[in-house]
């Protein structure tokens, strides 16, 4: 991590270590009982007692995450360019799109565990539904507002449809896709997680509703924490993957800033 970078994000850290800061001060001077809100000290006590116990159970929610996440990414990309490309896909699909939304994810859950059982698939499904929107609708837009100059360049030049898709509309939608790609990856955890709340065999929902049952609190804290950090790690491995496929974005973005 260079110097500037560490610059930006230096604020957040130091008000984050003065909220934890102020929490283990509070918990201990008022002696607030662990059932009801254990301190810091005491949930990093208890994440690295439960940590053998912690880790099948974050690799099968990551997986989770993972493959839904790729469907996703997949299947919006389908969408999209089937909505880019034809008028009558587009008045098809544009209002389904959009009313995908107004379903609940926790109405759909129990849904699809009766339909396929408690085994990994309708958690797949789960995340799948909840960053197929951001995606879409991200890419979708970034498609339509590619530059019409350069498309008719394109074509003026004997280009097809299909190559002023990819040479033009493909290139100039990354920027949006990339953003459509963050607001995902940001719920792709929870939502394995919602998934497995509803019936599972092993993953960090159904480890969190038995530390709850039995008034573990910092277990339940424990595994927040995990969630927490498993989001920001798939929210950082999309950017990374950005940076790799269009360097050029974040280079203009630094030097903007600076």
């Amino acid at each position: 991590m260079n110097r500037s970078r560490f610059a930006r994000i230096a604020p957040a850290l130091v008000v984050l270590a003065a909220l934890v800061g102020i929490w283990e001060l509070v918990t201990r001077l008022a002696a607030v009982p662990e059932w009801l809100l254990p301190s810091p000290t005491v949930i990093v006590v208890e994440f690295a007692e439960s940590l053998p116990q912690l880790a099948p159970h974050t690799a099968r929610t990551l997986l989770e995450a993972s493959v839904g996440y790729g469907a996703a990414l997949v299947l919006a990309f389908v969408v999209a360019a089937l909505i880019d490309q034809s008028g009558l896909a587009r008045r098809a699909l544009s209002p389904l799109l959009v009313t995908s939304q107004t379903i609940p994810i926790f109405a759909l859950a129990p849904l699809l565990a009766i339909w396929f059982g408690f085994g990994i698939t309708p958690k797949i499904l789960i995340v799948a539904l909840a960053c197929f929107f951001p995606i879409a609708v991200s890419l979708a837009g970034g498609l339509r507002n590619a530059d019409p100059d350069m498309q008719a360049l394109v074509r003026s030049m004997g280009g097809s449809r299909r190559q002023v898709f990819s040479k033009v509309k493909l290139p100039s939608a990354i920027p949006a896709l990339l953003s459509g790609m963050k607001i995902a990856a940001s719920y792709s955890v929870i939502a394995a997680v919602i998934g497995e709340w509803v019936g599972a065999s092993q993953g960090l929902g159904l480890y969190m509703l038995r530390a709850s049952s039995s008034f573990q609190t910092a277990r339940v804290f424990a595994v927040i924490a995990v969630i927490a950090v498993l989001s920001v790690a798939v929210f950082l491995a999309v950017d990374v993957v950005g940076r790799w496929i269009a360097p050029w974005i974040y280079v203009r973005t630094e030097e903007a800033q600076t």
